[in-house]
């Protein structure tokens, strides 16, 4: 029986993410930090639920940015005996977090909407509009730095998406702010308060279902386990394949486990490399423990093994 583990311990594997994404994060976070205090104040000026709601949901995104912000930050640190893998999943779960806290925020905009629809108040919606207008542009600005990363990470893809969203939630506003200041509709203002809680829904379940995949150990969205398991059942020699695990080690590696059966015993370390390799290039495993057995005892895999003993009990 012989093991062969391979990672890539390439300097400053980074895996995707920008070298300036420091920079850009503590410029978003005090961009829009500043904002929500300007938005906040002129919403409850002008008495209008949309901006104060707008104002609202930067807040969390803030909160978001920070948390994303945090684990690049954590998922550069170097493994340890304590977390062998590093602290990489931590990603993971500020992905999670991220889509949790707008979907809660979603949740606070749209009670504040309907208590409102009874009693429609007046809004000075000028006011609205100019406010809106200046998050559109910071919005869009933050969006758009971000945009580079959110391509291949999951948790910046979350910072990336509350800022699209709030783009959209700002434009809604101006929208309304100019529609209520010509035909004094004060119902606009909440309706439209909850037609961006729908918006946001929407476009917040993909990340929230994605992310909790991740959480639970899935195997990663952008990886096609039955290629990777027809492949290594290709393979010279080998004649059976067992215990092929794939999971998520952060929102951009992936990890890899499995015992290859090779009656005629370990094939050299090329040959492993190799796999490992291809595994890398052709199918996003970065860091994969392959296992080779001879097939001379029967090896069942462990948690099968338990989850057949349960089902018999």
């Amino acid at each position: 029986m012989a093991h062969h583990h391979e990672h890539d311990h390439s300097a400053g594997h980074h895996h995707g993410i920008p070298n300036n994404l420091g920079r850009t994060f503590i410029f978003t976070i005090l961009l829009n930090l500043a904002f929500v205090g300007v938005e906040f104040v002129y919403g409850f000026i002008a008495n209008s639920t949309a901006l104060m709601a707008d104002a609202g949901h930067n807040a969390s995104d803030v909160l978001g940015l920070l948390l994303a912000w945090g684990a690049v930050i954590l998922a550069r640190r170097q493994p340890s005996q304590r977390y062998t893998y590093g602290l990489r999943s931590t990603s993971i779960l500020a992905a999670f977090a991220n889509a949790a806290l707008l979907l809660v925020a979603s949740g606070a905009i749209a009670l504040e909407a309907i208590q409102r629809f009874s009693q429609p108040p007046t809004v000075a919606s000028l006011t609205v509009s100019i406010v809106a207008a200046v998050g559109i542009v910071i919005n869009g600005l933050s969006a758009w730095l971000l945009m580079k990363g959110g391509k291949e990470d999951l948790n910046i893809r979350g910072a990336y998406l509350h800022m699209v969203a709030d783009t959209a939630v700002s434009l809604a506003v101006v929208i309304t702010g100019l529609a209520m200041f010509h035909s004094g509709w004060y119902w606009l203002d909440p309706a439209i308060s909850l037609a961006i809680v729908v918006v946001i829904v929407i476009g917040t379940w993909g990340l929230l279902r994605d992310a909790l995949q991740l959480v639970l150990s899935a195997v990663p969205g952008q990886v096609n386990a039955p290629a990777i398991d027809l492949y290594l059942r290709q393979l010279g020699g080998v004649t059976d394949i067992h215990d092929l695990h794939i999971w998520g080690l952060s929102t951009t590696e992936t990890a890899l486990t499995v015992h290859l059966v090779m009656p005629g015993g370990y094939p050299g370390d090329e040959f492993m490399d190799d796999i490992a390799q291809t595994l890398k290039e052709r199918h996003s495993v970065h860091h994969s423990t392959l296992q080779i057995e001879q097939g001379t005892t029967n090896h069942t895999c462990s948690l099968t093994a338990t989850a057949s003993r349960q089902h018999n009990h």
